[in-house]
């Protein structure tokens, strides 16, 4: 890892375990990577020929790798995806030092990367995990062919009201009051609470969709870090909001070398579509595009139209590397 980056810090992590299988889709394989301190999930999506470039797709704050189940086969004729479980998260156990910073997570990246050979890859970030994205792109940037980052959660100043219920998780105590004040809450109430504030419009989850996205919240709450993680992982992005110097997100966003796309929504209740603008200006040379009726999960919401966006990024990055090499 770079000397750019944070020292790490260690806390004792709960134990880990697994009441029941996560879902795969078809045409999707699971599997898990032991590395030192942590172990990962990973989903894969294999390409459609051999020989497409890898890419590898990075879950949010609550989310998990089937949050990419959608975009994954419509780009699999470009590329070879994986889509990881960070720490804590999906299948993943806790990592044992308890670090669910954003450099914690950034970390798990890189280590997965280059345990797997796979780099460099197209790199592809949604909300937490674009903020751990642009992390690795700007202190890796031998691992980042392309870097897509879909509603990135950068520092804002001033934070959308419907996003403080999110940051608050971050605050010693309030997760585990939160736990006992929503227990009598379903599953299916749960859910519902997640799509109002993810989906730009929760109409276009199909039926089938949501039966998937009720299981996946049933297994979750059995697990026994769920709210550790949740919290944990809150403060991580609050404590990278404050960071400055080097260290801070912007500083990083402007030193990423790697062609990016930046997708915003405009019914984003999470990040503020005021904020494409700002992180077009900062990511060099990047390219928009910006989803008027999309929520903070574009890549759920409206996977082909996304789909089109990232296979002519990768499309023109080749053609430039090409052209570049020769």
């Amino acid at each position: 890892m770079s000397s750019t980056e944070l020292p790490e810090t260690r806390t004792a992590a709960p134990p880990a375990t697994r009441p029941r299988a996560v879902r795969v889709a078809d045409g999707e394989r699971l599997r898990s990577v032991a590395l030192p301190g942590l172990t990962l999930t990973v989903r894969s999506r294999p390409g459609d020929r051999p020989g497409l470039p890898p890419a590898l797709y990075v879950h949010g704050l609550g989310g998990s790798s089937q949050n990419w189940s959608d975009l994954m086969p419509r780009l699999a004729d470009v590329v070879d995806g994986e889509a990881v479980d960070l720490p804590g998260f999906g299948d993943s156990p806790p990592p044992d030092d308890g670090n669910y910073s954003v450099t914690g997570h950034a970390r798990a990246v890189i280590r997965l990367l280059d345990a797997s050979g796979r780099g460099p890859v197209h790199l592809f970030g949604n909300s937490m995990g674009g903020a751990v994205a642009t992390r690795v792109a700007a202190v890796r940037p031998d691992l980042v062919r392309t870097l897509t980052l879909i509603s990135p959660a950068l520092p804002e100043l001033r934070a959308q009201r419907s996003a403080w219920p999110t940051a608050l998780l971050a605050l010693p105590g309030v997760a585990p009051l939160f736990a006992r004040l929503s227990r009598d809450w379903t599953p299916e109430q749960r859910v519902r609470g997640v799509l109002a504030l993810c989906y730009g419009d929760p109409g276009r989850v199909s039926e089938e969709g949501f039966r998937h996205a009720v299981e996946e919240m049933e297994r979750r709450l059995e697990l026994p870090y769920f709210w550790d993680a949740m919290a944990r992982s809150s403060r991580g992005i609050v404590d990278a909001y404050t960071l400055g110097g080097q260290h801070g997100l912007w500083r990083q966003a402007e030193r990423v070398l790697a062609p990016t796309l930046l997708i915003y929504g405009g019914r984003d209740r999470l990040v503020g579509f005021r904020m494409a603008r700002r992180a077009a200006a900062a990511f060099r040379g990047s390219r928009l595009l910006t989803l008027p009726e999309a929520g903070h999960v574009a890549m759920m919401e409206y996977p082909e139209t996304v789909a089109a966006a990232v296979r002519e990024l990768i499309t023109d990055a080749a053609r430039h590397a090409a052209e570049g090499g020769s």
